[in-house]
């Protein structure tokens, strides 16, 4: 069976508690061996370390939703992620969001808590989760100009062209089952190289159907619908992923 890993999914949403066993099921079922379970704030991040200690095919991340205009809060996530490094598989998911946060002098705590995780990835040797939604362009700007070296941009809503810097720089882009319902997605999975492309469901949200729960299982339909696009075999992208994956992020996902 094809090794598929789901490189981002919030677990620790209580749209979970009931059912988690069945939904890790059906996910292992389908041929998911592994799931990055990303946070939004330290509740999220205590609870991903309880969930990845419960079930093996979890693995924990931990981080600060761009919408946390609160650098005392960057601050003491940046310790928890220290004294918890070992447990970690990541630091997600961390970046900008303009989306919902329009005034600049708010986007520029957005960015200052973001370097200060860049800096952190770097010194942990931890890869950072990134979202960037409606400010792909700029998340992609403060990366490069931060030196960031193990980077995921997650469900990348911005073009091809401000996509491109970051495919050269060795970035990594994770495309939800949400791509059967998007152009910009299946444009994104079409070009960008297949080198630097990773599958994620971000369930609870982002699945096959806008209005429908999402789980780790539909990772396999973001999978297919990438080796559609590309004219490619479901085993053959399902292969080339899972290595991308591995590069990614190593032993934390073995």
């Amino acid at each position: 069976m094809r090794t598929i890993i789901d490189t981002h999914a919030h677990l620790c949403d209580p749209l979970f508690d009931r059912d988690i066993v069945g939904v890790l099921e059906r996910a292992l079922n389908i041929g998911v061996s592994g799931i990055v379970s990303v946070g939004e704030n330290l509740a999220d991040a205590q609870k991903n370390l309880m969930l990845a200690a419960e079930h093996s095919m979890i693995r924990a991340a931990a981080g600060l939703y761009p919408t946390y205009l609160d650098l005392a809060a960057g601050d003491q996530m940046c310790a928890f992620i220290r004294r918890h490094r070992e447990k970690l598989a990541a630091i997600g998911e961390v970046g900008l969001d303009y989306w919902i946060i329009k005034e600049e002098s708010q986007r520029e705590i957005q960015r200052e808590i973001f370097r200060g995780f860049i800096k952190l990835g770097k010194e942990l040797g931890l890869p950072l989760n990134v979202h960037s939604r409606s400010a792909g362009r700029h998340a992609v700007g403060v990366l490069l100009e931060s030196s960031a070296e193990r980077v995921q941009l997650h469900a990348f809503d911005g073009k091809v062209s401000a996509a491109m810097p970051a495919a050269d720089a060795g970035f990594f882009f994770s495309i939800p089952p949400s791509i059967v319902r998007s152009e910009q997605k299946q444009k994104l999975a079409k070009v960008l190289p297949l080198s630097c492309l990773l599958v994620e469901t971000d369930s609870p949200v982002l699945g096959p159907a806008p209005q429908e729960r999402n789980e780790p299982a539909n990772a396999s339909i973001a999978l297919k619908m990438i080796a559609e696009l590309r004219g490619m075999p479901v085993d053959e992208t399902a292969e080339a992923i899972a290595e991308n994956t591995y590069r990614l992020y190593g032993n934390a996902i073995s």
